[in-house]
């Protein structure tokens, strides 16, 4: 018979896909569980579990990124920054930034929605990674931070006295926090508010999305003097820069804490810490709630005594209703016609195209997993010269295999973009006719292959190739259809997606 475990383990990252910037909170016996989305749309993807390591799709907190012109094309790095999520009086509320316009606040009473319509909580350039606290008193503080690149400073955080109904500002905002009274800290950013036996704590990040540590700061008062701790690092782990994520706790009264790591091109990774509370009033996290350093577990038995299922986001599909599955997410706010009804394929309209996959809005896409994969796929066009389908491995670099449209016919083409190129570089270009099967493999050091089936025989590509990280995301496996400048538009078929994974 086969040994069972008694204790079962779950193993870090519990999401090895891009994951940005986490926050949860449990409410009964369900964790609930958000994300940063930047400009992919629908936004704020919305998960749930019931044993903080395996993770369900509930919905989108939003449907579309605001103002939806402006989004109607690729704003790669922009959109929906880290939120928040938190649980009060019956309501979920999420509040996000968006560095270029300010913090928004929506709600549902059930995190698979309905959500309401963004409202305008704070506005101002560069405010970003907000967290709500209602206090013991009824008031109601908002911590967040500020993004250089916009406001002309970082590595502060700031608070405000809101209202409790999250509408608006009831005073003035004070910095609380800044980096550079701390020698050695910088880029301070991400905090989370929380209070706990009379302290007020801000559990924030520090040094950097790849290379950083986290942070706790507390205070008797909301609005300080802080003091401040480093609870989690890298140390002789493998797990970069572990920071920025949330405290929960289980039914059964033990802490969580969830948090990422920079995995590049497989974008920010997912992990959960054990964590608990020490005698002198701080949290220990990681190796260290049972004696050792305040480093990441990369093992530990699971919360709940469930074990771990899939740990990627994306998912075969096969579009028997052709509509993508709820893993699929734009690369813009896709028009009303994006998607030509019809059962038994996706069927994508195509957007004008420059001959740039990274700035066409008709691209859908999912993470791509951390771990060794092949994607395959189906693809069909119907269309004029000049138009185009394919399957891409999406990030400021990319690679595409599909078809392209010319005057003389159809061409199954494999080709290869970098980030400072002028123009693809086309590796392969095979005569088609009809559909071609096409698959494109990532291995787990990032390495990308390509093939193509014309009429049963398969072609072979080394693209010389490796995946790469977007604009503060990871790696996309991307459909996307484009047409010609002037040319009338195209129809892309894609059938039966399929997603191999190498769980290692």
């Amino acid at each position: 018979m086969p040994h069972l475990d008694a204790e079962p383990r779950y193993r870090n990252p519990i999401i090895d896909a891009d994951f940005p910037d986490p926050d949860a909170v449990r409410v009964d016996d369900r964790y609930v569980m958000i994300a940063s989305s930047f400009n992919r749309a629908p936004g704020l993807p919305v998960y749930v579990s019931t044993d903080l390591i395996n993770w369900e799709r509930a919905g989108n907190a939003l449907a579309a990124n605001e103002p939806g012109d402006w989004f109607g094309l690729p704003r790669h790095g922009g959109g929906v920054w880290a939120p928040s999520i938190r649980h009060h009086d019956g309501t979920f509320y999420i509040v996000y930034p968006d560095p270029d316009q300010g913090i928004f606040v929506v709600t549902a009473t059930d995190p698979a929605g309905p959500w309401t319509a963004p409202h305008l909580l704070l506005a101002g350039l560069g405010l970003i990674d907000p967290c709500p606290l209602w206090d013991d008193d009824g008031s109601a503080y908002l911590v967040f931070g500020w993004a250089r690149s916009r406001a002309g400073r970082k590595n502060v955080l700031t608070l405000a006295p809101v209202d409790a109904a999250l509408r608006g500002t009831t005073g003035p905002a004070r910095d609380v926090i800044d980096g550079a009274d701390i020698d050695g800290w910088d880029t301070i950013e991400g905090p989370k508010l929380y209070k706990r036996d009379g302290w007020y704590y801000i559990f924030a990040p520090a040094g950097g999305v790849a290379t950083g540590w986290q942070a706790v700061f507390r205070s008797r008062d909301v609005y300080g003097p802080y003091a401040s701790r480093n609870v989690l690092a890298q140390g002789s782990t493998p797990v970069n820069g572990p920071h920025q994520g949330a405290w929960v706790t289980s039914p059964d009264g033990r802490d969580w804490f969830l948090h990422f790591q920079d995995r590049g091109p497989f974008g920010r990774v997912t992990h959960l810490q054990p964590m608990a509370w020490g005698d002198d009033g701080w949290p220990v996290m990681g190796q260290a709630v049972d004696g050792g350093p305040s480093e990441p577990v990369l093992t530990y038995p699971t919360p709940h005594g469930t074990r771990q299922t899939s740990r990627t986001i994306a998912r075969s599909d096969d579009f028997a209703d052709g509509v993508p599955g709820a893993t699929w997410t734009w690369q813009a706010n896709p028009r009303a016609d994006a998607i030509v009804p019809g059962a038994g394929a996706l069927r994508i309209r195509s957007a004008a195209d420059a001959g740039d996959v990274r700035a066409l809005p008709s691209v859908i896409g999912q993470p791509l997993p951390g771990m060794a994969s092949r994607s395959r796929v189906r693809i069909g066009l119907d269309g004029p010269p000049g138009s185009r389908a394919g399957l891409a491995i999406l990030g400021r670099d990319y690679v595409w295999a599909g078809i392209a449209r010319g005057e003389n016919g159809d061409e199954a083409i494999v080709a290869v973009r970098s980030d400072d190129d002028l123009a693809e570089r086309v590796v392969l270009r095979a005569p088609a006719r009809g559909d071609v099967e096409i698959s494109l493999g990532c291995a787990a050091d990032a390495t990308l292959s390509a093939s193509v089936t014309i009429d049963g025989r398969e072609i072979r590509v080394d693209p010389h190739a490796t995946a790469s990280k977007g604009r503060w995301i990871g790696a996309e496996i991307a459909l996307f259809a484009g047409h010609g400048f002037g040319g009338a538009e195209a129809v892309a078929r894609f059938h039966d997606f399929r997603l191999d994974l190498a769980e290692d």
